[in-house]
């Protein structure tokens, strides 16, 4: 990291997400803020965080930025997919147009409106829903469908389901548009006006390294070293432009449909 020069920062609390996907966007964070202090937790733990105050910028669910009207999108810098994201699947005992129970993993809030949505724009379907604790594996729960994000779900499913969506590739074909499954957020009250730059410094350095990063990751997420660069290289896509927006946009507009939401923001 000898090209990057160091930020100080404000004493900001960030929490950023723990799964591989995570990596090319905080790889040189602490170099270039060496005075923020970076927390690691999954998605739905980061978001209740950054509610009750104990983060100051999270790595939050999308879906979260719809819900919480005075939080502020504080980068370019995004966890998202133009196809095939590879680590957010949708596994069913029975063909997914016949399903009647989703488990969701615990650990996602914005794929569990992304597979209610697909489910009914695809099927018309309203399945049961039931929470798989972070801890429980797609054995641990008989719901007719499970739906797993992260690290865990990059490997191949059990045998014992018959049909997996990739959620990255169902949407990006449905749609036609990229999706986002995290952004940069702000709570209220915070200054965030050095950390835009900050962020998008991390993010250009980790996909510009993403190869030292594979190496560094493989082993500790029991992945190939070649598994790990396609994941991060391929399947990911890191940047909040204007495609990936109106991708934002239009599930803000079809999760309003399924649950009670403020009014539609402009992502």
């Amino acid at each position: 990291m000898d090209e990057m020069t160091a930020i100080s920062g404000t004493c900001l609390r960030i929490g950023a997400v723990s799964y591989l996907n995570t990596k090319p966007l905080v790889y040189a964070l602490p170099s270039l803020a060496p005075d923020v202090q970076i927390v690691f937790d999954v998605p739905s733990r980061l978001a209740a965080d950054l509610r009750a105050g104990r983060l100051d910028i999270g790595l939050i669910p999308s879906i979260e930025y719809l819900r919480n009207p005075g939080y502020t999108i504080v980068s370019d810098a995004c966890i998202g997919c133009r196809g095939p994201v590879l680590s957010v699947k949708l596994l069913g005992r029975k063909p997914l147009r016949e399903i009647g129970s989703v488990a969701l993993d615990e650990g996602s809030r914005t794929s569990h409106l992304l597979t209610r949505i697909l489910l009914w724009e695809r099927f018309r379907l309203q399945p049961r829903l039931e929470i798989l604790p972070l801890d429980c594996g797609p054995e641990d729960t008989a719901a007719d469908a499970v739906l797993l994000i992260g690290d865990r779900a990059i490997r191949p499913p059990p045998a014992a389901f018959v049909e997996c969506w990739d959620l990255g590739d169902e949407w990006c074909r449905w749609a036609e548009l990229p999706f986002v499954f995290a952004a940069w957020v702000a709570r209220p009250g915070i200054d965030v006006s050095r950390m835009d730059g900050i962020l998008s410094r991390a993010r250009d350095w980790g996909v510009a390294h993403v190869e030292e990063i594979a190496r560094a990751e493989a082993a500790g997420v029991g992945l190939t070293y070649e598994q790990t660069l396609g994941y991060l290289r391929d399947n990911l896509h890191f940047y909040l432009n204007g495609q990936e927006r109106r991708g934002l946009e239009l599930f803000f507009q079809l999760a309003q449909k399924i649950e009670s939401l403020p009014a539609a923001r402009n992502p």
